[in-house]
């Protein structure tokens, strides 16, 4: 199982003295670290307006890193499609493969805050038929071996091609799955899946689950189930004190941030994410006591390896870690990042330990 560094830049909290611009600087700081501890990825998510993270544009951070690292793959977590022309999100993620000698491992979403969707004009109601043609057009623009077109509902692209292609065919894709709905999108067209824990116990009942309803779903399609990965929240803590300071930290993102950002009523949310109204209610009830596995890796090294170990056996293939979530200083973050590579990361097989024998 391989493991990456995942960060939605979260900083929406009271009397911080962080701003924006140096959190985004802190997050490049991490990831290039990710690739110096021998991580397998880095997971950069899109926000805007300070909905509920501070970085917009994970292409451009990842494009910075590129000189700087060696290994680590690049990826948006996510580029969240209904925002965005799909032909102009082509064109990024292909110029960045390029760039970086075919590392891009590309995921796409559909967002969950209507506030992000209102400033370019997009229709949050739509999102879902929106963001399942804008994968098609992802998929000609990639994959076509010559010129190619699309008629649509929402897009309607005369014969073209775009310049210049991917270096890796096809380019890894990825749907971030919070329902049947978008792993029923990622089955019919054999793409790839990856999972936020909290979730698929919600919604699917554990991530176990998740994986055999993709998989099932795939079989139905009659396509080859992809690759199936998830992110986690993490804290390594080795006594009472770090354990709660880990768990207030959790609670302040979905206090701060998260419940600012999601639909907390059936009327915000389209029919195909009225979940989002589950999903706030639990959170919203949710005690420090009551965090687990099924939403954050907390407590000694040993505990975390246990809880891998049942990941592992659920069919994910790769886990990306959201070490810096909840306000944590840079340092800590590093540490943090430091230690798992060191005391956790050896107990699976993968890529990192290679990379970590030849530092």
């Amino acid at each position: 199982m391989e493991f990456g560094y995942f960060t939605l830049s979260d900083n929406h909290y009271p009397n911080s003295p962080r701003t924006p611009n140096d959190f985004v600087l802190e997050i490049r700081e991490q990831a290039i670290l990710a690739d110096q501890l021998g991580m397998h990825s880095c997971w950069i998510g899109e926000h805007h307006f300070d909905s509920l993270g501070v970085n917009s544009r994970p292409d451009l951070l990842l494009a910075s890193i590129i000189p700087l690292t060696k290994h680590v793959r690049l990826a948006p977590a996510v580029s969240v499609l209904p925002l965005h022309h799909p032909v102009h999100v082509a064109e990024t993620w292909a110029t960045l493969d390029l760039l970086s000698g075919g590392r891009v491992d590309f995921a796409a979403g559909r967002g969950y805050d209507r506030n992000e969707y209102r400033p370019f004009g997009a229709d949050f109601f739509a999102s879902a038929e929106i963001f399942e043609e804008s994968i098609d057009v992802l998929l000609k623009a990639w994959n076509s071996p010559g010129p190619w077109s699309h008629q649509g509902k929402y897009y309607d692209i005369p014969e073209m091609r775009i310049t210049p292609r991917p270096v890796q065919t096809p380019m890894p894709f990825y749907v971030a799955s919070f329902s049947m709905t978008s792993a029923e999108m990622a089955a019919k067209r054999g793409l790839n899946i990856i999972y936020a824990p909290f979730a698929t116990a919600m919604i699917f009942g554990g991530l176990d689950k998740a994986v055999n309803s993709y998989r099932e779903a795939c079989v139905r399609a009659g396509t080859k189930p992809g690759r199936a990965m998830c992110s986690y929240f993490i804290f390594i803590a080795d006594d009472a004190k770090a354990d709660d300071y880990g768990r207030q930290a959790q609670l302040d993102y979905f206090n701060h941030c998260v419940f600012r950002s999601i639909p907390s009523k059936p009327e915000e949310a389209p029919p195909t994410m009225q979940y989002f109204i589950k999903i706030t209610e639990i959170l919203r009830n949710m005690k420090k006591e009551n965090l687990s596995d099924r939403s954050i890796l907390i407590g000694t090294p040993a505990q975390i390896i246990e809880s891998l170990k049942k990941v592992e056996a659920a069919g994910i293939e790769e886990v990306i870690l959201y070490f810096n979530v909840g306000n944590k200083p840079n340092a800590l973050v590093k540490e943090q990042m430091h230690r798992f590579m060191e005391e956790i990361a050896p107990h699976f097989q993968g890529k990192h330990i290679e990379r970590r024998a030849t530092r």
